[in-house]
């Protein structure tokens, strides 16, 4: 019983060496056919993946060139070398013999999935990179824009920060900055107000004139170049409305807008020109018992 259990463990290695040595046989003999192949595919990815760091870093610099944000560059530096390592690994699987057809198009089709699912995300973004690219405002700015008004704290590639007059905090999606117009008040060194006065038709007009000239050249805020505007606007149902647009510095507009607007009521008190306001004349009728 031992001798036919010794033997058949005997016969039974005996095959799987054999097996074994096939094996490794066949295994050399691939080895050696595609040698030259595995050879060339380490040579493609090890030059490729050189030339991918090599065009990610000359594309940072030139972004860099360009003023372009720092979040942006570095987002758009390492798709770059992605999307180019992708490249040179098709490639190389290619040269090595691999069929990449349904590898492609497996990466085409987890592609469209990932896309379809964060597609909110992805405007964002794209909205994100326009912003951050074409500039339209820099933190700091207070701008109007995506529904929000207040000054720019922060622009990141799917949200830019807004802190509103009242010291709130706004994250406003970036798709919704683009997709809408905007303002931006602070971008220019200079403002120009757009101020209505009403007098009475009983005051001379010519004189409403002279104390609005005098109020405006009493203050060296004001700018001469461009040149303020002083003229009727309009023959209104209670009230000759004068309009005035002085220009002024955007960092000194709300002081000035402040300042004129008492300063000019003030000197109306002084000169005796009426500001009308809305008035209803209402008859009591008693009627007889």
């Amino acid at each position: 019983m031992n001798e036919e259990t010794t033997t058949t463990e005997s016969t039974a290695s005996a095959i799987t060496a054999e097996k074994m040595q096939e094996y490794l046989d066949v295994g050399m003999d691939l080895l050696i056919q595609y040698a030259g192949q595995i050879l060339l595919g380490l040579i493609i990815f090890v030059i490729g993946r050189w030339i991918a760091k090599s065009i990610s870093s000359i594309a940072k610099k030139g972004f860099k060139k360009s003023d372009m944000d720092e979040t942006l560059i570095g987002f758009l530096g390492t798709i770059i070398y992605s999307l180019l390592m992708v490249m040179v690994v098709i490639v190389a699987l290619g040269v090595v013999g691999i069929q990449t057809t349904s590898f492609v198009a497996v990466l085409g089709a987890a592609g469209l999935a990932v896309g379809l699912a964060l597609q909110g995300s992805l405007s964002n973004f794209a909205s994100g990179v326009m912003i951050i690219i074409f500039k339209p405002f820099k933190a700091g700015d207070f701008v109007s824009a995506g529904g929000e008004a207040g000054i720019v704290e922060g622009i990141s590639l799917f949200t830019t920060n807004m802190r509103t007059p009242d010291n709130k905090e706004v994250i406003v999606p970036n798709s919704a900055i683009t997709s809408g117009s905007i303002t931006n008040f602070t971008a220019r060194d200079t403002r120009r107000m757009d101020l209505v006065f009403g007098v009475g038709y009983g005051d001379d007009i010519k004189k409403v004139k002279e104390v609005i000239w005098d109020v405006l050249n009493a203050d060296e805020r004001i700018l001469k170049d461009p040149a303020p505007g002083v003229g009727v606007l309009e023959l209104a149902d209670s009230s000759v409305n004068f309009a005035v647009r002085p220009w002024v510095k955007t960092s000194e507009y709300w002081d000035v807008f402040f300042d004129l607007n008492e300063t000019l009521k003030q000197r109306f008190d002084a000169e005796g020109i009426s500001i009308p306001f809305p008035q209803r004349d209402v008859h009591l009728i008693k009627e007889e018992a």
